[in-house]
């Protein structure tokens, strides 16, 4: 498949951040397995800072050899238990402890990477640390595709069954995601598209994972009509939203010109009038990875990573890369 050099380094290493939690080894092993599918290098990397929690801090630099030699050998034992039953080959892992905070640590390393792997959790301590600083961080800053693994938890779940009774204490309780039962592995790679480079890049990522994992791509362009700028034939005038759903279509058509996708790999183009972190959320519940631009024209715009994409990383419901 014929994937632009410049949406990622396809020769790099896979650079993931362990830190022995739920989220991480989550991390670790969606790392792990793609690793196997592409025959890359996976970096598996521990960044330890100031708010030392492995136990007193050390304080010369021989207790810091040793705490680095104590956190390859976790680093060691939690590959060993993440590869369990997969067909990674473990000359290709790599070790990494590196004395700096998550976000810089994995910059750092993940600086030439074919891409830097987080986990989360949905809602509760992990949101309030991990997605507000780790994951987000490193989407905006980094110059790589960055993947956030989602861990299903039953946080938020909880939250929103207290809050419903709370409000609303006559009403039965259903849950909507319940109906979702279609396994993981089957379901689609979800690319969200708006005719800009940085979503082209976006578009070959998927592709390509499409292809790995042998499921559909659905190419999703959430639009408003603001969006659009000037609607053909409608310079003048304010389109009608049928004018603006065929133009919008016309754009998320043309995102695909020039992309090479396998042969085999079933190809589905939407456009939607809605939000863009609404209408991506909302597919999210639907598809095994949602792949976005960093940057775009639309609802992915400016300020992308202000607004939509930290709004995707809190609320997808599945695993998100975010595409430079």
């Amino acid at each position: 498949m014929g994937i632009a050099r410049e949406a990622w380094n396809e020769r790099g290493d896979i650079v993931v951040g362990v830190d022995g939690s739920a989220e991480s080894f989550a991390a670790l092993q969606w790392a792990l397995d793609e690793a196997a599918l592409t025959g890359s290098a996976v970096n598996a990397v521990y960044a330890w800072s100031h708010s030392w929690d492995a136990g007193s801090r050390p304080q010369s630099e021989e207790d810091w050899e040793r705490a680095r030699q104590d956190i390859t050998r976790r680093l060691l034992s939690w590959v060993e238990e993440a590869s369990r039953g997969m067909s990674f080959d473990h000359d290709r892992l790599k070790l990494t402890s590196v004395h700096a905070s998550g976000t810089s640590g994995l910059l750092q390393i993940g600086s030439d990477a074919r891409q830097i792997v987080v986990g989360r959790r949905s809602l509760g301590r992990v949101t309030r640390w991990f997605v507000g600083s780790l994951s987000a961080s490193l989407a905006e800053s980094a110059k790589v595709p960055v993947t956030v693994v989602r861990v299903a938890g039953s946080e938020d779940q909880h939250v929103e069954d207290s809050i419903a009774r709370s409000l609303a204490p006559e009403v039965t309780i259903h849950h909507d995601a319940d109906s979702v039962t279609s396994p993981q592995e089957s379901r689609p790679v979800v690319v969200g598209v708006d005719g800009s480079e940085t979503s082209r890049h976006a578009l070959r990522f998927a592709a390509r994972e499409a292809a790995l994992h042998d499921v559909p791509l659905h190419v999703m362009f959430c639009w408003q009509l603001r969006d659009l700028g000037e609607v053909p034939g409608y310079e003048n005038a304010v389109a009608p939203l049928d004018a603006g759903q065929e133009y919008a279509m016309s754009i998320a058509r043309r995102t695909l010109d020039g992309i090479d996708v396998e042969p085999d790999v079933d190809v589905h183009v939407n456009a939607f009038h809605i939000a863009a972190a609404k209408g991506l959320a909302n597919a999210s519940r639907y598809a095994s990875h949602l792949v976005v631009g960093s940057r775009g024209l639309s609802g992915l715009d400016a300020h992308f990573l202000g607004s939509v994409s930290r709004q995707i990383l809190n609320f997808a419901e599945c695993t998100v890369t975010v595409v430079h």
